[in-house]
């Protein structure tokens, strides 16, 4: 068998080293590389088509979560983490291989044995790791980015430019000051991940930043539309007449 093409990618050096030193002792893997960043891991994920990778979930430019969002071709993942016992159980909730920071050579041997066993069997952790993603996009905490990828570049946007969103089946059109840009995510996502001083579901189909909005129309029968300051304008459900009203105090 040839032997097991592996990646690092944590924004730690001495978590890179510890990693390298600890492989070692397994001749049959070949480390093809080493990264301290997200957007150097997807770029080398696409090049070398590793077999395994370590992967820190924690990383200031793009999280782990981040990346697995982004890419087309899923290797074994193996996480490597900071994060506190309360929520590691998503980890082991959701069957992933995972190393909890700091690891002892004997517990990384274990997650490398059952790695390279995956590979060997020609099977890939895909499900378990969307599972792991969906339960992250479950949680209420509020986001200050949303990382979006259009052909071969990464976008990540600060979630103080986006003027609304917009449901597209699957799909999200996020528009901000610069453009506009596809996301695949639900409006639920976005309704439980942003904050609710700022934005506003306004309709199934919409959700909009506040201070946005210049005015306020009535459209036929009980039903209204929002005008935003670039001209747009969007309906607003009933539901979502109530919320905006409690919102601006009117």
């Amino acid at each position: 068998m040839d032997r097991i093409k592996v990646l690092i990618i944590d924004d730690e050096l001495l978590a890179r080293e510890l990693v390298r030193s600890y492989l070692i002792d397994f001749p049959q893997i070949e480390i093809v590389g080493e990264l301290s960043d997200g957007f150097q891991g997807i770029k080398a994920i696409n090049e070398t088509k590793p077999d395994l990778v370590f992967l820190d979930v924690q990383m200031p430019k793009l999280t782990g979560f981040e990346m697995l969002e982004l890419l087309e071709n899923m290797p074994n993942i193996i996480f490597t983490t900071a994060y506190n016992e309360y929520a590691i159980k998503a980890f082991e909730h959701n069957a992933i291989d995972y190393l909890l920071k700091p690891f002892s050579k004997e517990r990384f041997q274990a997650a490398v044995e059952k790695g390279m066993e995956r590979v060997r069997n020609q099977e890939v952790n895909r499900e378990q790791v969307n599972k792991l993603v969906e339960h992250q996009d479950e949680q209420k905490d509020c986001i200050n980015r949303v990382v979006v990828k259009s052909g071969s570049k990464i976008h990540v946007i600060p979630v103080n430019l986006i003027r609304y969103i917009e449901a597209q089946d699957d799909y999200v059109m996020i528009y901000t000051e610069e453009g506009r840009h596809l996301k695949q995510k639900t409006m639920k996502y976005f309704q439980n991940h942003l904050d609710e001083n700022e934005f506003c579901r306004i309709h199934r189909s919409y959700i909009v930043r506040v201070n946005q909005i210049v005015q306020l129309e009535p459209y036929e029968k009980e039903s209204w539309v929002v005008v935003l300051k670039k001209g747009e304008k969007l309906k607003v459900s009933r539901n979502g007449y109530k919320q905006l009203k409690a919102m601006l105090e009117f």
